[in-house]
C-alpha cells in the first residue's frame, strides 16, 4: 500500500509501506476513505515530534471501511463505515469504558502517527487496536466529512470550550482561529455564550469567525478593545488554541476575576513563567490538557445530527493522498486559505 511517511523536518513522503496486519484477535483493519491533517501534525512536520523514529506513517484523523476483524471483535464487522478517534485505549479497563482513554489503566493508551509504536492513518489502510472501542460506527445522520472532523478537531474544540466553564450568558474569547479555534467559537455559541471575541492575526480566519457571529480582533488590539468593551471587567472564559507563551499570557490577561482559562494549544515551550501571584489574587481557574475523543462524542453526535454544529464547513482543501507532501506545505504556510486539509486515496 501507499502511505505518508515522516523522514525528517518538512520531509513527508508518499511511498510504499507494508500492508497493515492483525496483531491481536481484538484488532481490525480499516481501508481509509478520507483522512485529514491536524495542527499538531505540524509539530512532527517541523521536526519537533514525539519520538526519534523516522519512516513511520503519520496522521491520527480518519474515516473508512472495516475490511478485516480479529476473532474477538464483536461490535464492528466487515463493511461497517467507521470513524477512528485520534487516541486509543485498551477498551476494557474502567477508564476506557468511561471514554477516558488518556487514563487507560492497562498502559495501552496511545495515539496514531506519533511513532512506529502505532502507525498513523494517512495511509490507504491501517490497523485499529481494540477495535470494539477504537473503531466507532458512523451514526445515521452524520456524514463522512462530519465524522472525520469529530475524530479529533471538533472533539478537541468542544473539550476546550467545556473546560472553559462556558455557560449561558458568558463572555468568551477564543485565541487562535485555525480549524479547532473556529470550531471552539461555534461550540461557545452552542453552550450559550452571550458574546465571543475571536482573536487571530490572519484576516481571512477572522472573517470566518465574524461570519459565525463572533467579534473578530487582531491580537495587537484585543486586550485594549476588550478592556474598553467590558469597562475593565474583561471576560468570563478564554479558550487558548495556539500553545505559545505569548498567547497563553494573552489569555491570562483577558480573563476576569474568578474566570476560567482553558488551554488546548499544544505547548511549544518547555517552561512558562506562570503569573501565580496574579492568578491567585484574581481567583482564576486554569485548565490545560488534551482531549479524550470518546468522552466527547455522546454530546457531539446529536449536535451534529441536528445541525447545531457544522464542522465540515471548515474543510478548505481536498487532495489525493499522493499530494500529501504539498498538502502539508500548504497547511504549514497557510497559503490559499488553508484550513482543514482532507486527503483521500488516489
Amino acid at each position: 500500500m501507499k502511505a505518508l511517511r515522516y523522514h525528517g523536518a518538512r520531509d513527508i513522503r508518499h511511498e510504499p509501506m507494508d500492508d497493515p496486519a492483525l496483531e491481536s484477535d481484538r484488532d481490525a483493519i480499516v481501508r481509509m476513505d478520507a483522512c485529514s491533517i491536524c495542527g499538531s501534525d505540524l509539530h512532527i512536520y517541523h521536526g519537533h515530534g514525539f519520538s526519534e523514529d523516522i519512516g513511520f506513517c503519520v496522521g491520527h484523523e480518519a474515516v473508512g471501511e472495516v475490511v478485516e476483524v480479529g476473532r474477538a471483535v464483536s461490535r464492528v464487522k466487515v463493511g461497517d463505515k467507521v470513524m477512528v478517534p485520534a487516541a486509543v485505549g485498551c477498551g476494557a479497563c474502567r477508564s476506557c469504558l468511561a471514554g477516558n482513554v488518556l487514563n487507560c489503566e492497562s498502559g495501552l493508551g496511545s495515539c496514531y502517527g506519533l511513532s512506529a509504536r502505532l502507525q498513523g492513518v494517512q495511509a490507504e489502510a491501517f490497523r485499529v487496536p481494540a477495535a470494539d472501542m477504537n473503531a466507532v460506527p458512523i451514526p445515521e445522520g452524520v456524514s463522512g466529512d462530519q465524522a472525520l472532523m469529530m475524530t479529533d478537531a471538533l472533539a478537541t474544540a468542544w473539550f476546550g470550550a467545556r473546560n472553559a466553564d462556558i455557560r449561558p450568558g458568558s463572555a468568551v474569547a477564543v485565541i487562535g482561529l485555525g480549524p479547532i479555534g473556529l470550531m471552539a467559537v461555534d461550540s461557545a455559541f452552542v453552550m450559550g455564550a452571550h458574546v465571543v471575541y475571536a482573536i487571530d492575526p490572519i484576516a481571512e480566519r477572522r472573517a470566518l469567525a465574524a461570519e459565525a457571529g463572533a467579534i473578530a480582533l487582531h491580537p495587537d488590539a484585543a486586550l485594549e478593545t476588550i478592556r474598553e468593551a467590558t469597562k475593565g471587567r474583561k471576560l468570563d472564559c478564554v479558550v487558548e488554541v495556539v500553545g505559545s507563551d505569548a498567547t497563553v499570557d494573552l489569555a491570562l490577561r483577558l480573563v476576569a476575576r474568578r474566570g476560567t482559562v482553558s488551554v488546548i494549544g499544544v505547548q511549544q515551550s518547555r517552561r512558562y513563567a506562570f503569573p501565580l501571584e496574579r492568578a491567585f489574587a484574581a481567583g482564576l481557574t486554569f485548565r490545560i490538557g488534551t482531549c479524550s475523543v470518546p468522552e466527547e462524542l455522546p454530546a457531539l453526535f446529536p449536535l451534529v445530527q441536528f445541525g447545531r454544529l457544522r464542522p465540515e464547513r471548515y474543510i478548505s482543501h481536498r487532495m489525493p493522498l499522493s499530494q500529501g507532501s504539498e498538502a502539508y506545505r500548504l497547511f504549514d504556510s497557510r497559503e490559499a486559505g488553508a484550513l482543514k486539509m482532507v486527503l483521500a486515496p488516489d
